[in-house]
């Protein structure tokens, strides 16, 4: 979700620093770029580490989560470029969609609100997981929710961590990088916009085609 179909990163940044501001400490940009695709609390207990915050990290979840989830409510959800047309596309096509993210319920159900209606048939969100990405509970759980085989779907993810937790799955999976570069790897595909993603292209992913807009060679088998 947050860095995939929604640019939420800037809000999460804007809330971090916020709340450590608030707490006496300082958090910079570039601290906040080791977060991306974490699950929450291991977001929380990195931030206490580098800023000296005391108290329950689920605490410090509670307060940042809260400031995002005011700015989307306030913003509303700011999707990334072809990111509604592709949940359109899909939804046209008879294609079960899940949206599975690190965050909690309240953002994720703040996000599925300004969805079109019936854009996903499944919800995964960080707090209804045991184990947060890169483990693949959150896949593994979507593919069990949407009633098929993992192997069988395609993850859509914008980070290192999110890949990691995709590809452990077993789903095939495409990177769209946002805030950080996420590596080439022998079985995953990227792309650099949502805009180049379709149903067709996700067809011949789930098929066993490898495509990378990122390498010179732009498609590889």
């Amino acid at each position: 979700m947050d860095g995939t179909l929604v640019d939420t990163e800037p809000y999460w940044m804007a809330a971090e620093t916020a709340v450590v501001s608030r707490h006496g400490g300082t958090w910079t940009h570039e601290q906040g770029l080791q977060l991306v695709g974490n699950d929450l609390l291991t977001s929380a207990r990195i931030i206490q580490e580098q800023t000296g915050i005391p108290g329950a990290p689920e605490a410090l979840v509670t307060e940042i989560l809260g400031g995002v989830v005011s700015r989307v409510l306030e913003h509303g959800a700011p999707w990334r470029p072809g990111a509604l047309r592709l949940l359109a596309a899909l939804r046209g096509a008879g294609v079960p969609c899940a949206l599975v993210t690190m965050s909690y319920a309240a953002l994720a159900d703040a996000v599925v609100q300004a969805a079109p209606t019936g854009s996903f048939e499944a919800v995964v969100t960080g707090d209804q997981v045991t184990l947060g990405k890169p483990h693949p509970e959150a896949y593994l759980t979507a593919a069990e929710r949407l009633g098929v085989d993992v192997t069988r779907c395609v993850a859509i993810e914008d980070s290192t961590v999110g890949v990691t937790a995709a590809l452990a799955s077993g789903a095939r999976t495409v990177a769209v990088p946002m805030m950080v570069p996420v590596p080439a790897r022998d079985t995953l595909s990227r792309l650099r916009s949502l805009e180049h993603a379709d149903v067709e292209l996700l067809s011949r992913v789930l098929a066993g085609e490898v495509v990378d807009e990122l390498e010179p060679s732009h498609s590889r088998h």
